[in-house]
């Protein structure tokens, strides 16, 4: 796809995508659901072929430079109740070379943000140690402290994130290997401190 991507070569070769990509991504979300909830039965994974858990193949170029028609890798979103992609939630990538299970907020709106921020700056003990590692690089940020917020705070790079999330990387023997799920729901459960904060300090249910 990333030499070939364009509408001529992916309509010669949709049937092989169908089949051979979207139709084991979308057994794969039907078989973590179980698993999924027993983490938090408040997770969500839907596998309709439209409009679920999988998300679609085609880029949204409207406002990119970029305007190749089709994405490299395919994802799913596995979110907590009915928040959408800006709640708390968990997401699957796989990408040749760049295969990830991720978890946290994306992008939330500003009342939410807020929420999470003061969260932070009150309970910071708390937020360290469901962090764990630090949180991944390449998140928006604030260049300056938030109004309100203290710019000397211990957790001030954190408050002055505009997106939460957490990283594990599964190589691609992982990926193609037999104990795929196990390796998908240990890595959830591994940071499931983080996305509680996250689900208290927003206001969702865990």
């Amino acid at each position: 796809m990333r030499r070939n991507n364009n509408r001529e070569w992916f309509q010669k070769n949709k049937e092989r995508y169908e089949r051979d990509v979207k139709e084991p991504f979308l057994d794969f979300i039907s078989d973590a659901g179980p698993r999924l909830r027993k983490i938090s039965p408040q997770l969500v994974a839907d596998p309709r072929p439209s409009g679920g858990s999988l998300f679609r193949i085609y880029r949204d170029v409207r406002f990119s430079k970029d305007k190749s028609p089709y994405k490299t890798h395919a994802g799913a979103h596995f979110p907590l109740g009915g928040k959408g992609v800006h709640g708390p939630g968990y997401y699957f990538h796989v990408e040749p070379g760049q295969c990830f299970v991720a978890g946290g907020m994306w992008m939330p709106e500003p009342p939410v943000l807020e929420l999470i921020r003061k969260r932070i700056a009150d309970r910071p003990a708390e937020w360290k140690s469901a962090r764990g590692k630090p949180l991944d690089h390449g998140e928006d940020s604030l260049k300056r402290p938030p109004r309100g917020f203290d710019p000397d705070h211990p957790m001030i790079e954190d408050i002055k994130r505009k997106s939460f999330t957490s990283s594990q990387t599964l190589t691609n023997k992982q990926i193609l290997g037999p104990d795929l799920m196990n390796t998908f729901i240990g890595a959830c459960r591994e940071i499931v401190p983080f996305m509680k904060f996250l689900a208290s300090a927003s206001g969702a249910r865990w």
